[in-house]
């Protein structure tokens, strides 16, 4: 950049040439021009340093190259961790190829970038994801202003241009979290949605140490310790449904302190399940997958409901006879097994199989949503609905199979609408700053990081620990106490036990 040098007696003006060498602004005979005034240096600097970049020679065909090709080179070229090329790909792919696709690299202009982003509001896409998409742009043509595809990158924001009033929109709703008791009855709620108690001890894991949805389905059996949990893996789900093992991210591999009680239901959990290693990585893990493999709809062949059009049946009467012969009439039973022998239908998985690993959009949508909001969420063609439940025992046990809704005799009230599984992360940073953790033990646990000098100076230390396990420990006490004043029994196995222990305590 130009600029006025002060010399003694005088300014004289400097810039750089295009090659990087910094000179003086000199007169005809070659000798430094002596000014009178800084400002007057610095113009004739600046006069000199436009002259000299516009007589450098550029080769027309540069910026020529259409964003699609340079977009999918760029990409070719990146070596990055599975998720990220993954978005990277889906921000090229969806949002910035139907529209710079077929420009010229170099003739993208900001005005350009700037209709781009009104037809994505115009889709009603979030500010936040325009924001993330743009960002993609701009780490784009940053790359091609290096090569000298362009002298400048036009995706650049400047700061503090733009209209301020509703700027505020742009910033992400903040994360809805819940309390101690709201931690227990979302996890017995989901625990009677899946009819078992292992999602009971996945969320309350969750909700009392921080632990990110990955983190928790790559939670291998021999990382659960006998008063911590080690973070060394993640299992995360990539478009094309694979479940791929890597670091946790930002590398941040740590271990979780976890309070007696909690290392006594992991432990409890892991005896009871006897997990055993899962066929896509050889490997044990903690938890398991809820429902059956997905799996059936890719299978060739005839499928159930094929079997039930035949036979001029229901698919509930063909999985009675596969399943439960013994319920289903004679006369029918020889209709349907007829049918299943001329289509050559080969039934799926054996009864009882479920899938090696729970998938996230099904858990949110048929175990937690469900157990926080009351309702199942809408998917299409089903509207949302309320969970169709039996009033006894408290707090209600789901109805399942025919005309579940009109022998339903109560539905769940919301718990914290707007909660997510990754909403407890937060939950558990929020109950650390009540019990006035050092913010030194707080990152430790979350996995981050804080570069800060004060950071350097401040260590964890074993009374540290204590008093955050001892607080966690209250807060779980005083939670099942709660819990006990709604109802002192529950369907779920496993609180049933805790329950009646804590009652026992309580009485001593």
């Amino acid at each position: 950049m130009a600029y006025a040098e002060k010399r003694a007696g005088y300014w004289r003006g400097r810039y750089r040439l295009p090659d990087g060498r910094l000179v003086t602004v000199c007169g005809e005979s070659g000798e430094a021009i002596r000014f009178t005034g800084k400002r007057e240096a610095e113009r004739a600097a600046q006069d000199k340093e436009s002259e000299a970049r516009g007589r450098v020679w550029r080769d027309p065909a540069l910026g020529q190259t259409l964003f699609a090709d340079y977009a999918n080179d760029w990409y070719a070229c990146q070596d990055l961790a599975a998720s990220t090329m993954q978005n990277y790909r889906r921000h090229i792919e969806e949002h910035l190829l139907p529209f710079f696709g077929e420009m010229a690299v170099g003739a993208i202009k900001p005005k350009d970038i700037a209709d781009w982003e009104r037809t994505e509001r115009s889709h009603n896409y979030k500010p936040a994801s325009i924001k993330t998409w743009r960002a993609t742009l701009h780490l784009i043509l940053e790359d091609a202003k290096e090569e000298g595809l362009r002298d400048s990158n036009p995706a650049t924001r400047r700061r503090g241009r733009g209209r301020r009033d509703g700027r505020h929109l742009t910033r992400g709703v903040e994360k809805t979290v819940t309390d101690a008791l709201g931690i227990l009855l979302i996890a017995e709620r989901a625990a009677l949605l899946s009819g078992r108690d292992d999602e009971f001890v996945a969320l309350i894991l969750l909700g009392y140490t921080g632990m990110r949805w990955g983190e928790l389905v790559g939670l291998e059996k021999q990382y659960v310790r006998s008063a911590a949990v080690r973070v060394e893996w993640q299992l995360y789900e990539l478009d094309n449904g694979e479940l791929h093992r890597c670091p946790p991210k930002d590398g941040s591999r740590r271990t979780v302190d976890v309070p007696a009680w909690l290392s006594g239901l992991l432990s409890g959990h892991l005896a009871r399940t006897a997990p055993t290693a899962c066929r896509c990585h050889g490997l044990v893990y903690a938890f398991g997958g809820h429902g059956a493999p997905n799996g059936a709809a890719r299978r060739p062949g005839p499928k159930l409901v094929d079997v039930a059009r035949q036979a001029g049946v229901s698919t509930g009467t063909v999985s009675n006879v596969l399943n439960r012969p013994e319920t289903v009439p004679d006369a029918t039973r020889v209709r349907v097994l007829q049918a299943v022998t001329d289509l050559g239908y080969v039934q799926g998985e054996p009864a009882g199989e479920r899938a090696a690993h729970w998938r996230r959009n099904g858990f949110a949508t048929w175990l937690f949503q469900p157990a926080v909001t009351g309702s199942y969420p809408a998917k299409a063609p089903q509207p949302s609905r309320p969970v169709p439940l039996l009033a006894d025992p408290w707090p209600g046990v789901p109805v399942r199979g025919r005309n579940a809704a009109g022998r339903a005799e109560l539905c769940w009230l919301p718990l914290a609408h707007g909660l997510t599984p990754h909403g407890l992360r937060h939950t558990h940073k929020t109950l650390m700053e009540e019990l006035g953790t050092p913010p030194k033990l707080m990152d430790e646990r979350m996995g981050h990081e804080d570069g800060s000098v004060q950071s350097r100076y401040t260590h964890v230390t074993g009374p540290m620990r204590d008093r955050l396990m001892a607080g966690l420990t209250d807060l779980w006490a005083a939670a099942l106490d709660a819990r006990r004043a709604m109802a002192p029994r529950s369907p779920v196995a496993v609180l049933d036990r805790l329950l009646a222990d804590r009652a026992g305590e309580v009485d001593r």
